[in-house]
């Protein structure tokens, strides 16, 4: 029941990192699935039911949480050299829904055989086809964590504009306030939409409404709308926070006390919200949309290129004549811009209509989002991790262990991913439980690479313990925030170190 940001924000990284856990373990039960022809589970619905359990939770349950309310909650006051988040009980209601929905999603998954498919497409998830209470439930536990990451996204963005207000220029803002702040609008724009959609499945799947149901006049393609017009912006919420992390430890390891080009950052993190609302039928492509919307939406699509390789370029000036060369975290910078380099790529590739008609609900997709999400996003939330870490609990991680943490999982996830690409362009489908025997071989190396990476996590898992155990007070570095302070209008930091333990004014 605390109220304190950083007592909240840890419980949210808490409530992330079960959740990852539990995603990842039923990510590894899909490649076991995948990983030889034939059906291991023994059951359609149950794979299909693990496939919609494992999006739900990384996405909803592991990145939002700790993006948004664990490295918000902890960096932005402490940034902004407030005291706490503008809204505190506000603060404390946002994480409490948090652990409900995760209660209702578990429940949803163990009852009527479970909810499958993700997206909630209908008419598949419409009375006739999936009539058990736990598709109900699953909207349900949807609703709640909605509601949890706009109260979460009130709090966040009132607290910046306060901050910003007290603190004198809109251009001296950290780069993780502002990638903060747009997120929390995208939130807000884009949450009461799904919201709305979820709310009109509820009342087709219980009260004989056909907003979706074309049998009563109503139409699938609305709910496709709604849902991708929250479903595409919802990336660069999940994305954009990792962009602050990564601006925030570039600028120190290249020896600076900021990323270079700092406004072209800020306009590139904006125009890539923005943007990011305005392309959600690129998703659509396969529905019969006309020639001239077909255009638009890949004129659109492929312009977020823009914004992204200036921050691509930035980062990469930052890092010139970097000052810690041997440091676990250069790795992760650099391992992180090269998985967004490529899943960047490849969605230019797949934004261009003529030829995602070909890559539509192929492997080729599920490679391209999860080199954006499952390795950009994930790199980067490993690199806050791993960056604030000392400062939260006061203790250093063993550099050697997050540097085999992270060859483990670099190895693991591109093993994983990239033969799907291979996959996709010989035409296996997504979210199919078996396959032909001529894919076998690639699927298997995938999931191989699966393994690889389990194997990096027991190694992250086994670090954090020894350095928890051992206890090595931390002593060093300039975190982009401690005991931040505005004099005359620029951002300083102050502490000292004595006798090993940190002193911050």
């Amino acid at each position: 029941m605390s109220l304190n940001h950083k007592d909240i924000g840890l419980l949210y990284i808490l409530v992330g990192v079960w959740s990852g856990v539990m995603g990842f373990s039923l990510s590894l039960i899909i490649r076991l699935e995948l990983g030889l022809g034939g059906e291991w589970l023994g059951d359609e619905h149950l794979y299909n039911v693990v496939v919609t359990a494992h999006a739900v939770m990384m996405i909803f349950f592991l990145v939002m949480p700790v993006f948004m309310g664990g490295f918000g909650n902890w960096l932005m006051p402490s940034m902004l050299g407030l005291g706490d988040m503008a809204l505190p009980r506000l603060n404390n209601l946002s994480f409490l829904l948090l652990p409900c929905s995760l209660m209702f999603f578990m429940i949803s998954m163990m009852i009527s055989g479970g909810a499958g498919g993700w997206t909630m497409y209908p008419p598949l998830v419409l009375g006739e086809f999936m009539s058990g209470k736990s598709m109900d439930l699953m909207i349900l536990s949807l609703h709640v964590a909605g509601l949890s990451s706009l109260l979460g996204s009130i709090n966040l963005l009132v607290t910046g504009v306060l901050g910003g207000q007290m603190g004198g220029s809109v251009e001296q803002l950290p780069l993780m306030v502002w990638s903060l702040m747009i997120t929390a609008f995208l939130v807000l724009l884009t949450i009461p939409v799904l919201a709305a959609a979820l709310t009109m499945l509820l009342l087709d799947r219980n009260l004989g409404t056909s907003f979706f149901n074309p049998v009563g006049g109503g139409s699938p393609l609305l709910y496709q709308h709604m849902f991708w017009f929250f479903g595409h912006p919802e990336v660069y919420i999940l994305i954009l926070p990792g962009f602050g992390i990564v601006s925030h430890v570039v600028a120190e390891l290249g020896g600076k006390f900021e990323v270079f080009g700092y406004l072209g950052m800020v306009y590139a993190m904006i125009s890539i919200g923005g943007l990011g609302c305005l392309v959600w039928a690129h998703h659509m492509f396969t529905v019969g949309l006309d020639i001239d919307t077909r255009a638009y939406f890949t004129a659109a699509s492929m312009t977020i290129a823009v914004p992204t390789g200036i921050k691509i370029f930035s980062w990469l000036a930052s890092l010139y004549g970097l000052v810690e060369v041997s440091s676990s975290m250069v790795l992760w910078v650099l391992g992180f811009i090269f998985m967004f380099v490529v899943g960047g790529l490849t969605g230019v590739m797949i934004s261009n209509s003529s030829l995602d008609v070909m890559y539509h609900d192929t492997y080729f997709v599920v490679a391209h989002f999860h080199y954006v999400l499952s390795m950009g996003v994930v790199f980067s939330m490993f690199l806050g991790l791993n960056y604030w870490f000392p400062l939260v609990m006061g203790v250093n991680l063993p550099d050697v262990g997050l540097k085999v943490h992270f060859y483990l999982v670099f190895v693991g996830v591109n093993m994983t991913f990239f033969p799907q690409f291979i996959l996709g362009l010989m035409g296996m489908p997504r979210r199919y439980v078996d396959f032909p025997d001529m894919l076998e071989f690639w699927n298997s190396v995938s999931s191989v690479g699966a393994l690889i990476s389990f194997m990096g996590m027991l190694v992250y898992i086994g670090s954090i313990f020894q350095s928890l155990v051992s206890g090595k007070i931390v002593c060093s570095t300039f975190w982009g925030l401690s005991g931040l302070e505005w004099v005359q209008g620029s951002m300083v930091s102050y502490h000292s170190c004595e006798e090993g333990v940190v002193n911050f004014s």
